[in-house]
């Protein structure tokens, strides 16, 4: 201390309180000792909380494989460790890693055990067949509708090519309902892979929902003879699905007003094609796109509310309320209401995945244990993981999870600062002084700002939790979500879930038009905000790619944030967030995207903005402007505003400038490989190149169904290039390409430019 503090009164004080200060804080980061932390954690059994994490790290290593794993050597493997498990029991350190080999293991097996499970076939190439099946779900639109087909028969495909499911629009849909057996013809594609490396692979996705192809109907969707009955689950999933879209009808009719009835109709029914792409903008602007989506929530709202009047009619019986456990039976009826919620919305994968965390609080309130708990989190993850591996890639269970997550663990906070029963009656019979009258704002206006506070503070923390996925999966972040938030919650917990349940109980008499009505003023209310908050400055950030290993670092600093109690091993997320920092500002900046397809490049200009040139769909464009961190909308400004400046085409093809010098042809006709491949330093094309074509780099239909999609970052050398698919990869939704013979184009004759006609239209070598 220093000699003007020494002796005195107020410097004994001080040096009296300068230990306590130091152990204080000492005491609250662990006591700058990793192994008391560590007992810490272990006495509470948070290492436990890592194994839904371990077994997700299986789930992606399967996913990450770049050809199918056989299935008997990762079961020996987890065999072995489930031994280990058992020998090492008594051990804390070998059992911990014998636990987190198991679920590592565990994660891998169920994600490959789901793969052959759903397995159906992948279309190989763009083909006209005639489909007869069973339609599943029916998807109204503005105009027409999307069916998915349960396939029995297809005329124009062999047996190895017919997929048990396919996705298709059609502007006439007619009175066509789930349940009905139709006969189509229908142009399919294979679902469409990755627009650009590390970008979203629908194929994957579809391959997991069983969907083997996507297309349109060519003209009417005709009744077909009835097919075979597929047993009672099918039978009550496509009834379902009927009452639906029957009820989505009369909920737009009676809200009308454009965008308003189909938002109504989505919270209500979970269909959500009604809507509009304007409509859908503006939600998205504001960062409330989960309006529209019956996830966590819902279920959460649907469920409590169920709970609670179910509690309150049993607690009505003062005998029942004496003599039996009314709040467990209360669970068990939210946990039936909670499944027929699930049911009655289509039970899709956000839903689904919201029931397995509901269930799981439910069954801890139905055994007397507490409900909202970071290791009820753990088993619902573990649940998911168990039952639909797939999700685990998914951003939807992944902002579900760290929302939730966040949530709970500023619960635990509050609760680890509150007393040991919040719900302790005082003593009145002790003797004492009078309590004092309480401030005005204890009163019910004090618990409303309470509340509100509260409400504030957990959207502040559900954001920061999921802005980084946000920020890696959509490339955006909606800063006015901290007002759209709190405002859009107000109007699911006194508009839309109880207009749901009451509309729907009276709809079946007729008197549900006021119910819905009734939501419609909150929906209102909700949009009016939502337009002035997209239409505010900055409404919507936009960021480029991260790169890839960006997402695995800063998620670990969230799950250090939220897993551990201590603060000394809370630290470790700092340098998780700092190399996922790091790996956010650091992300690839490509020079050149080219589609798998081959009939589509991306390009970046002279003034630093991509320009496509091409055919690219409206969805491959907006992927590769937003993984740019690019704001304009393909969909709005339509496909020529989007054309590189510089780019010239005609009817063999396209030209355009590269940066860095030279020139790219995308070629659309054999007539231009001549010219083109003397010229172009890059040449692009979704048919056949002949051998040899003279260009620096030439990207053919063979080579991109090796590579998939390619991107480029000119280099002082060359091109740094980097591609979509792994060398010899071949997964079940993502197929190696057939294997061909050495192929060389014919020198001389007509056939001089090395093409001929296929059966598909698309030109081949020659041999």
């Amino acid at each position: 201390m220093p000699n003007a503090f020494r002796g005195g009164r107020a410097g004994d004080a001080l040096q009296a309180a300068w230990p306590r200060r130091a152990s204080a804080v000492s005491a609250r980061i662990g006591g700058l000792s990793p192994s008391r932390a560590w007992a810490e954690e272990w006495d509470e059994r948070r290492p436990f909380l890592w194994l839904p994490v371990t077994a997700g790290a299986g789930v992606f290593l399967y996913l990450a494989a770049d050809r199918e794993p056989v299935l008997w050597l990762p079961l020996l493997l987890l065999a072995l460790a489930a031994l280990g498990c058992v020998a090492l029991r008594g051990r804390p350190v070998p059992l911990g890693a014998a636990l987190a080999l198991f679920a590592l293991v565990g994660g891998f097996v169920s994600a490959e055990l789901r793969a052959r499970s759903v397995a159906t076939p992948m279309l190989d190439r763009v083909r006209i067949a005639k489909l007869t099946g069973t339609v599943e779900e029916v998807d109204l639109r503005p105009a027409g509708a999307r069916i998915l087909l349960a396939v029995t028969g297809a005329d124009g495909l062999d047996a190895a090519h017919v997929p048990r499911r396919v996705r298709l629009t059609t502007k006439r849909p007619g009175d066509i309902a789930a349940g009905a057996s139709v006969a189509v013809t229908a142009r399919l594609l294979p679902p469409s892979h990755a627009a650009a490396p590390d970008g979203y692979d629908f194929a994957r996705d579809a391959y997991f929902s069983g969907i083997g192809a996507v297309g349109s109907a060519l003209g009417r969707i005709a009744p077909a003879p009835a097919a075979a009955d597929a047993g009672a689950v099918a039978r009550l999933h496509r009834a379902v699905d009927r009452a639906r879209n029957a009820l989505a009808m009369r909920v737009s009719a009676v809200v009308g007003d454009g965008d308003v009835g189909a938002i109504a109709a989505a919270m209500v029914t979970g269909k959500r094609d009604l809507l509009s792409a304007n409509g859908r903008e503006v939600i998205r602007e504001a960062g409330i796109f989960h309006i529209i989506t019956i996830a966590g929530v819902q279920m959460t709202l649907v469920a409590g509310l169920v709970f609670g009047l179910a509690r309150r009619a049993l607690a009505a019986s003062p005998t029942l309320a004496l003599r039996y456990p009314i709040k467990s039976w209360a669970a068990l009826v939210a946990l039936v209401g909670a499944v027929f919620y699930d049911i009655g919305t289509g039970s899709r994968v956000g839903t689904q995945r919201a029931l397995f965390m509901t269930s799981i609080m439910l069954v801890a309130v139905l055994v007397g244990r507490r409900a909202l708990t970071m290791r009820n989190l753990g088993f619902a993850a573990l649940a998911v993981i168990a039952i639909e591996p797939e999700q685990v890639a998914g951003a939807s269970f992944q902002l579900s999870f760290a929302a939730v997550s966040a949530l709970i663990a500023v619960q635990e906070a509050r609760m680890r600062r509150a007393p040991d029963d919040l719900f302790a009656e005082p003593d009145r019979r002790r003797p004492g002084p009078r309590a004092a009258k309480a401030p005005p704002w204890r009163g019910r206006a004090g618990r409303a700002g309470q509340g509100i506070v509260h409400l504030l503070g957990a959207t502040v923390f559900a954001t920061l939790a999921t802005a980084s996925f946000m920020a890696a999966e959509f490339h955006e972040l909606s800063p006015y979500v901290f007002v759209g938030n709190p405002l859009t919650l107000a109007m699911i917990e006194f508009f839309a879930v109880p207009g749901a349940l009451l509309g729907t109980v009276l709809y079946p008499l007729g008197l549900d038009a006021p119910v819905w009505h009734w939501v419609a003023w909150g929906i209102r209310a909700v949009m009016w905000v939502a337009g002035k908050l997209g239409a505010a400055p900055m409404s919507t950030v936009h960021l480029p790619n991260f790169a890839p290993w960006a997402l695995p670092w800063l998620a670990l600093a969230l799950l250090s944030v939220v897993i551990w109690r201590t603060a000394l091993l809370r630290l470790t997320a700092v340098p998780f967030l700092a190399l996922g920092l790091a790996g956010a500002a650091w992300g690839p900046r490509d020079d050149v995207t080219v589609a798998p397809t081959g009939d589509a490049v991306a390009i970046r200009g002279a003034d630093g903005r991509l320009g496509t040139l091409g055919k690219a769909s409206a969805f491959t464009a907006e992927q590769w402007l937003r993984a740019d961190g690019d704001p304009r909308d393909p969909d709005a400004l339509g496909k020529a505003a989007l054309v590189l400046p510089g780019a010239r085409c005609d009817r063999v093809g396209c030209t355009a400038p590269l940066p860095g010098g030279g020139a790219v042809a995308l070629v659309t006709d054999a007539a231009a490989f001549a010219e083109d491949c003397r010229r172009a330093v890059l040449v692009v094309t979704p048919l056949v190149a002949p051998v040899p074509c003279a260009s620096a780099l030439v990207l053919d239909r063979i080579a991109l169904e090796r590579s998939g999609a390619v991107a480029l970052r000119r280099t002082g050398g060359g091109w740094a290039r980097r591609d979509a698919r792994a060398p010899g990869e071949d997964r079940p939704w993502s197929p190696g390409p057939v294997a061909r013979a050495k192929l060389r184009a014919r020198p001389g004759g007509d056939d001089a430019d090395g093409a001929d006609a296929a059966p598909d239209g698309e030109p081949v070598r020659i041999p």
